[in-house]
């Protein structure tokens, strides 16, 4: 494992915040990481990332992590919307359709790697380690369902059955919080998702829950509010609020 100065991005400005609070990771769908260097240090692209991890594990430093990198965009995190000025952007040289198609084991152990100093750095709790699909449900998809979210995070939710879920479900109930749909937009927001344009708009639903299964229910990735999600959902709700209280 390398971190290689090299190549440096002209496509960065001034943070607003100097409180860093999120990493988020991407993916680069792109050929292989020569073409993703390319892509990201092309002032014409407008587009950047703090880091580039490859195949082969090296990492390239390419925005000085007190700058402001353009990996985000339109995004939304539990009321923060200018995220670029609060995060770390992270791109990983992957693509589903091309050679480049697999998370490698020198790639995942060089982000595990980085994650951990930039967690100690800027004290970053596990929590706010996300996707870019987390930020921009409604038009990003990477990392992707393939990605091992379990292998960076030993904080990662699995679900188990607890008689505190029948409280909880309880709670709603007495709350006049009823339909799943209503029980699930609560939850999303509560975790920090944007759920504002979705009550209305089955296929703007469909693609927030999509976006939570492709990080936190991966054996479930279709898209459909079932029962396995909701509770999954309510178990992850529990966890939070045991988490915060």
């Amino acid at each position: 494992m390398k971190l290689i100065k090299k190549f440096k991005s002209p496509n960065f400005n001034l943070r607003k915040s100097k409180k860093i609070l999120f990493i988020i990771i991407h993916y680069t769908a792109l050929k292989n990481y020569k073409y993703a260097i390319s892509h990201l240090c092309n002032p014409k692209k407008k587009v950047s990332s703090h880091f580039l991890i490859t195949q082969s594990g090296n990492i390239f430093k390419l925005v000085d992590e007190k700058k402001r990198a353009w990996h985000a965009g339109l995004s939304y995190w539990n009321k923060f919307k200018d995220i670029n000025s609060l995060s770390i952007g992270i791109e990983l040289d992957y693509s589903f359709n091309k050679e480049n198609n697999t998370f490698s084991e020198n790639m995942i152990n060089s982000l595990t790697f980085l994650l951990k100093k930039l967690k100690k750095k800027y004290n970053i709790k596990n929590h706010n380690i996300l996707g870019h699909s987390d930020i921009s449900p409604f038009r990003k998809i990477d990392p992707g369902i393939n990605f091992p979210w379990q292998k960076i995070d030993d904080t990662h939710l699995y679900f188990k059955s607890d008689k505190n879920l029948k409280k909880i479900k309880l709670w709603f109930k007495k709350n006049n919080i009823k339909s799943s749909q209503e029980i699930a937009l609560f939850i999303l927001s509560f975790i920090g998702y944007d759920t504002t344009k979705v009550k209305q708009n089955n296929q703007l639903l469909r693609k927030l829950i999509f976006a939570y299964q492709s990080h936190y229910l991966q054996s479930n990735c279709n898209g459909k509010l079932d029962s396995k999600t909701l509770d999954f959902l309510i178990y992850h709700l529990y966890n939070n609020l045991l988490t915060i209280y």
